[in-house]
């Protein structure tokens, strides 16, 4: 019930733009139901599904049943019909004819074995599209918070140092500090205003992305849950990607299709053999009053063979043609795998720096605004120059900066691992 009620909450937002606190469940809940990415590779997994349903009807009975009525008029003088006046003659026939498959060279059970193979590459590929389309919102989320308080720290920035710049001018009236003070207090007021430009212009990209992938502007987002649990290791995280990743996946099911897709062309190149029933009916309408209406039926039973000779080279080459696309989906395995390798090995390492460089920006931000603070009461009685303080507070920016990306980074580098592993999915959320 819980989730159904945050699931309504969350589909009720989808619309407009919330005016409320967002969640990263809200956001992940609408771009599952409204990125039209993931509708795409949705659509093409139910096409995948139809595929198979065609594959397995080849295996039934073909029932057709043809009609057909025609008027014809006659008027001779020849010997055969000197006494008799055919005049028109009003015919009405049908007939309905079955064809049931019975050796067919093995072309259908490849073609659907093909087809099934077919439905389980477009799950993984929509696996992976899921996955995808989750990471997308998750960064996307994130940098949008990391952006946001990028600014806000910009913008203390400016304020504190329009202070400097105030206190500067006014202590240079009263002769105790230089022109020079004045100036620097001014360019970097001036540095931290075009800090601030850029760090707005970021925030209107990254939100602009954000609305891209989940279909609204963001609003309040609140601060994302925990990362949760991760593999304990490089080496569990790497056999857990192997196993698990739905790319690798997609691509050992588009293999097992190639390789059924040689014997469904081989199959053209064998005999099929066919029964075939028949009912007819036919039905004559005569001006001819001595035989005025004929009614004639027909029951027929027959197998029917088709035995290839000569097809100008076609078959063959389709056969080649579909053991080189075969080879190729081997080569896309390897190249997956390869891949995936890589990704986990950037993601594992990329969160293991990041959470140590949100460590020492933690230690660096206390130090920093130790240093500020005791450098603003120094340069209050004389001990530090203008140019110390400003310097000092430019280390406690750059700290605070560090440490909201670091955070940043490290929340991404997880959940990029997790896609990596294949674990970055619905059930992970609630979804």
């Amino acid at each position: 019930m819980r989730r159904y009620l945050v699931g309504l909450v969350g589909a009720c937002a989808i619309g407009s733009a919330p005016a409320s606190a967002e969640t990263l469940y809200d956001a992940l809940f609408a771009a599952q139901s409204t990125n039209p990415q993931l509708g795409v590779q949705k659509a093409q997994q139910e096409i995948s599904e139809e595929q198979l349903r065609s594959a397995q009807g080849a295996r039934r009975p073909n029932v057709e049943l043809t009609s057909s009525a025609d008027v014809t008029r006659i008027d001779t003088d020849g010997p055969v019909f000197a006494n008799i006046n055919v005049g028109r003659i009003e015919t009405i026939q049908a007939q309905l004819q079955a064809t049931q498959p019975i050796y067919a060279g093995g072309r259908i059970s490849a073609g659907v074995r093909e087809a099934r193979a077919g439905v389980s590459a477009s799950d993984a590929l929509l696996e992976a599209a899921t996955q995808d389309t989750f990471l997308q919102t998750i960064t996307a989320y994130v940098d949008v918070r990391q952006n946001r308080e990028a600014v806000e720290i910009q913008k203390s920035s400016v304020n504190l140092l329009t202070e400097q710049l105030t206190a500067a001018q006014d202590r240079f009236e009263v002769g105790e500090i230089t022109r020079t003070d004045v100036a620097l207090a001014e360019a970097r007021l001036e540095g931290a205003r075009a800090n601030l430009a850029a760090a707005d212009a970021q925030l209107e990209a990254n939100e602009a992305l954000y609305e891209s992938v989940v279909g609204f502007r963001a609003g309040d987002l609140v601060p994302p849950p925990p990362i949760g649990e991760l593999p304990e290791n490089f080496d569990v995280a790497l056999a857990l990607a192997i196993d698990s990743n739905p790319n690798i996946k997609a691509a050992q099911f588009n293999e097992l299709a190639a390789e059924q897709a040689v014997k469904t062309a081989r199959a053209e190149l064998r005999p099929e053999l066919n029964f075939v029933a028949t009912a007819a009916v036919q039905q004559q309408f005569n001006e001819d009053i001595t035989f005025p209406e004929i009614t004639n039926t027909s029951l027929a039973a027959l197998a029917q063979a088709r035995i290839p000779i000569y097809q100008g080279g076609i078959a063959r080459a389709q056969v080649r043609s579909a053991k080189l696309e075969a080879a190729q989906a081997k080569l896309d395995i390897e190249t997956q795998r390869r891949s995936t390798i890589a990704d986990v090995s950037q993601f594992w390492y990329a969160y293991s720096s990041a959470r140590a460089a949100i460590a020492a920006s933690e230690r660096q931000v206390t130090a920093a605004r130790i240093a500020y603070e005791g450098g603003v009461e120094e340069l209050a009685v004389g001990v530090r120059t203008t140019l110390d303080v400003l310097d000092q507070e430019q280390d406690l920016l750059e700290a605070r900066l560090n440490l909201s990306q670091s955070q940043r980074d490290a929340y991404v580098a997880a959940h990029q691992l997790l896609r990596a592993v294949g674990k970055l999915t619905p059930e992970r959320f609630g979804l």
